[in-house]
């Protein structure tokens, strides 16, 4: 009967070692997949040769079970468990721009495997050897929670692998404890046919499906999160394009303390098709380029630019005054009628018109203000190009060319 149970134990443990060595190879390959879509796919790769290393530990102990080498077989496992974390480590840090310290991994790396060597002959179940042979574990993988923690990343995602990791490290410091009180056999065979071994396989199986289904939650969080902003971002000027203008915009106004008044500029460069008829698009792609560069560099860091299409780009400057925005733009107008352009001969300089209205109240329209840059805008180029006209004087001019034909 005895025989029986140990059988049926020896078994299930070598069942979950076959279950636990599959869940590694299909990991494996979900990483290697999904990091072709990745802003950072060495991360993923990372992950996948993790996965892929932690798998031979299940081989090493069928070795243990079926070959007389435990000795070699039971440094093989715990070689390739602890070699995995610290790969994981590598891959978390590629994630969240933490860069693991080569030297540090490389000295525990190596002083555990030495301190293996020296508990193997230990007595099993004993806190000496137990203590040797988990603690390597719970380090490791709390050094990959203080990854995570220190990148300051703190999605849902993010949070769930900080806890996940740091229970699989409290797992491995509670294996010290019970290994002693549940005596998982005093050779390496004996302990795959025992209780403590079912029960342990089973719940690392649980720990590494979680950790893994969450690393892979954070990449794919990860390339949606870049799908998103490279929908929103105009692929000539770097700018936003006009949904990304809405988007962050429509964010800033929705702050309970939005300051206002706020400002909008909406710019258009002069003679722009002249340029692409007399020297080719790509010299007019190095133009959007160049007054695309010259506005994100020169404007403050709250706000928003973007290009809405063609030659035609806006600016919104939070809480910004009309009077303020007027300078600003002027400042953008000077600056650009001095640049010069590649593909272009040095002596031609290009210059823009500008319009400029103001968000005054909550009540006022982004789209209202929008369009009142626009009518400024035109009427500076009706006014002769290469001016900023804000939109109340467009306004007012407008009013006082009504009347006189009236």
């Amino acid at each position: 009967m005895c025989v029986l149970k140990t059988d049926i134990l020896m078994n299930g443990a070598l069942f979950l070692l076959t279950v636990n060595f599959l869940i590694a190879q299909l990991f494996c390959v979900f990483f290697l997949v999904i990091s072709r879509r990745s802003r950072i796919p060495s991360a993923g790769r990372w992950f996948a040769a993790a996965f892929a290393v932690a798998s031979l530990s299940a081989i090493c102990e069928v070795v243990i079970r079926h070959a007389d080498i435990d000795r070699l077989a039971s440094f093989g496992a715990f070689s390739s468990v602890l070699g995995a974390l610290l790969m994981i480590r590598i891959g978390l840090g590629r994630l969240y721009g933490v860069p693991a310290n080569a030297m540090a991994m490389t000295v525990l790396f190596g002083a555990s495997l030495v301190l293996n060597l020296m508990i193997y002959d230990l007595p099993r179940g004993t806190l000496s050897h137990s203590l040797g042979y988990q603690m390597p574990f719970a380090i490791a993988e709390l050094i990959c929670a203080i990854a995570v923690y220190r990148s300051g990343r703190r999605e849902t995602a993010d949070q769930i692998l900080i806890a996940l990791l740091l229970l699989t490290a409290a797992n491995f410091v509670s294996k010290v404890y019970f290994s002693v009180i549940f005596s998982g056999g005093s050779t390496a065979q004996a302990y795959l046919g025992s209780t403590y071994a079912l029960v342990s396989q089973s719940l690392s199986a649980v720990l590494v499906v979680s950790t893994g289904l969450t690393l892979l939650a954070v990449i794919v969080v990860e390339i949606m999160d870049d799908a998103k902003a490279n929908s929103e971002i105009d692929p000539l000027s770097g700018l936003l394009n006009r949904r990304g203008f809405d988007v962050r915009v429509r964010q800033i106004l929705a702050r309970p303390m939005s300051a206002y008044p706020h400002s909008v500029i909406v710019c258009d460069l002069d003679h722009f098709k002249a340029v692409n008829d007399t020297y080719g698009h790509a010299a007019g792609d190095q133009v959007i380029q160049s007054f695309g560069r010259m506005l994100a560099g020169h404007a403050p860091p709250e706000a928003v630019c973007s290009r809405f299409g063609g030659e035609e780009f806006a600016i919104f400057l939070p809480s910004t005054g009309e009077a303020t925005g007027y300078l600003f733009a002027q400042g953008l107008r000077n600056s650009f009628s001095s640049l010069a352009f590649a593909g272009l001969p040095d002596t031609v300089r290009l210059t823009a018109s500008f319009g400029v209205c103001a968000l005054a109240a909550p009540g006022d329209s982004i789209t209202e203000a929008i369009n009142g840059a626009d009518a400024a805008l035109y009427g500076a180029k009706n006014s002769g190009r290469n001016r900023v006209n804000r939109a109340r004087r467009a306004a007012a001019a407008n009013q006082g060319e009504w009347q006189a034909q009236a």
